[in-house]
């Protein structure tokens, strides 16, 4: 049985947390990683806490180079955090013929803002006989699909409140700049007003993915978010926010489904959130027939949670019949223990 070959494409932080754990792992190759700039032709040891050992080198390449018809099984795409952003990336990746997953949060449920671009989407992968997928700890998992999952033990859900109380820490560039950190309080203020300011992507795709899942509509969304500021000089190792400025971003929403049920989420992330004693934390609280709660604390850390995401859905993707697909079409998460292999569908062709 040939091992699952899987091309990386942005070898960042979470790119090359993918890279080590599937380095890790029986049945898969990673045969290439796509890059730009001054990484091209350098080494992806050179980037990763992997050690090469006798491992054979993989060398970064531009996209156009390595990503081409029968290269690989599945891409691992890790560069945008927005539908529109990732979308030539993934509709080059699937014009190739090649399963794509992806860690924009956007793609977690993409009809829920950008419902043509998902359309399109599930029109060219149907096209290749492929599969797209986006996922991560949140959206992905954490705030969606784990409140789905404890929702099958009741008859009945009233309402739903889903609050991460989580660090930033561990993500790397494109997230700092997401979340504002470092910045003064005044442009944090100038930014949301101009709609500049990210802070947490994936509200309204969790919710999104929740409505479905119960078989429901979104009536009414909305979200808010203000800026969690710090009393001490804060830094992590894509970060810095010095005493007085942004360290992170406290983001709520609020929803109505079509039934009249609310969902409240609650999304206070900031970096070295334990330097200042803030607890860090995963909680859901369902009210219904019987209702049901969970509190898991410390959090789900969010980077090494998004690596293991799209790392470990790789056999769900490949095995999926081919379109755009979301976590709730799937079969559930699960690690990777054993041989990869094992996990595809022997009716399912992987590269030679």
């Amino acid at each position: 049985m040939k091992n699952v070959k899987v091309i990386i494409w942005g070898l960042g932080a979470m790119g090359g947390g993918v890279a080590d754990m599937l380095l890790s792992k029986k049945g898969v190759d990673i045969v290439a990683v796509a890059g730009r700039g001054k990484k091209i032709g350098t080494s992806m040891f050179d980037y990763i806490k992997t050690e090469k050992g006798d491992r054979e080198d993989v060398l970064i390449q531009a996209a156009e180079d390595c990503i081409k018809p029968g290269a690989a099984d599945i891409v691992i795409l890790c560069t945008d955090s927005f539908t529109k952003d990732a979308f030539p990336r993934l509709k080059f990746i699937m014009e190739q013929g090649i399963n794509v997953i992806t860690s924009a949060e956007e793609m977690a449920y993409p009809a829920a803002q950008s419902p043509d671009l998902a359309a399109e989407l599930d029109k060219i992968a149907k096209a290749n006989g492929v599969s797209v997928l986006g996922t991560g700890i949140n959206p992905g998992h954490i705030m969606d699909l784990l409140v789905l999952v404890m929702t099958g033990c009741m008859t009945d859900v009233e309402h739903i409140l889903s609050r991460r109380v989580n660090s930033l820490s561990p993500f790397g560039p494109v997230v700092m700049e997401e979340q504002g950190i470092g910045i003064s309080v005044d442009e944090f203020y100038e930014r949301k007003a101009n709609g500049t300011m990210s802070g947490h992507v994936g509200f309204a795709e969790s919710v999104g993915m929740i409505a479905e899942g119960l078989g429901l509509g979104v009536d009414k969304f909305s979200q808010d978010m203000e800026p969690i500021t710090t009393d001490v000089d804060r830094k992590s190792p894509y970060g810095f926010a010095a005493a007085g400025s942004c360290a992170g971003v406290a983001m709520t929403a609020d929803a109505v489904l079509s039934n009249g049920m609310e969902v409240v989420m609650e999304h206070p992330q900031q970096i070295e959130p334990e330097q200042v004693g803030v607890q860090t934390g995963d909680y859901v609280i369902i009210k219904g027939t019987p209702s049901c709660n969970m509190v898991n604390s410390p959090e789900i850390e969010g980077g090494l949670g998004t690596i293991a995401m799209c790392a470990n859905m790789i056999p769900q993707v490949i095995n999926a019949e081919p379109g755009l697909v979301t976590m709730i079409d799937l079969p559930i998460p699960r690690a990777l223990m054993g041989d990869v292999r094992e996990r595809i569908n022997p009716d399912k062709k992987i590269v030679k």
